[in-house]
């Protein structure tokens, strides 16, 4: 796209107007473009919330009179939200595709490959038996760390007792130091 992604996002370039701030606006890292984008869901999220609450306080045309300027207002910020919305919408598509454009180079890991990186041990062990391989990596894994948890433990109880030993030391030298004085 000809559209720079902050010029298009309703951002400024900020107080730096030179060649050289502009050339860096225009350079945005894809992570403060998701910042953006989730921070545009946010504001949809909101603005579709307070759509939703107008329309509920709307009365329907059932022939009950109403007060015009009310509703006039309650028109009016229905019809502005509904225009911020649209802009909401167009900001979200120019980040996404900006966020696509830089990521383009980058494979996405298939979901078959993804189950494999990670191990998933299942709590009922009579359930998928032909799949013992990973769960016995994760389970033998937890017994490691479990024993090397009850190792530090261990030695933590050691070193706590050789501080108590050298505090009631210093503390017997320093009362043997203040006797003398």
């Amino acid at each position: 796209m000809s559209t720079p992604p902050l010029a298009a996002s309703g951002m400024a370039p900020g107080p730096f107007a030179g060649p050289q701030a502009q050339q860096a606006a225009r350079e945005v890292n894809t992570a403060s473009l998701c910042r953006i984008g989730q921070e545009t869901v946010q504001d949809i999220v909101y603005r579709t919330m307070e759509i939703f609450q107008l329309l509920r306080n709307m009365q329907l045309p059932n022939g009950v009179t109403y007060h015009t300027g009310t509703y006039q207002d309650r028109l009016t910020k229905l019809q502005d939200n509904l225009r911020q919305l649209s802009v909401l919408f167009r900001k979200l598509r120019l980040v996404y595709d900006k966020c696509n454009e830089n990521c383009g180079g980058m494979d996405p890991i298939p979901v078959e490959e993804e189950t494999q990186l990670i191990p998933y041990v299942e709590e009922d062990g009579s359930k998928n038996d032909d799949r013992a391989g990973p769960p016995r990596f994760a389970s033998e894994e937890r017994r490691e760390i479990a024993e090397v948890n009850k190792k530090l433990k261990q030695k933590n109880q050691q070193l706590k007792q050789i501080m108590d030993q050298l505090r009631n030391l210093i503390w017997d030298i320093n009362a043997m130091l203040a006797m003398r004085n």
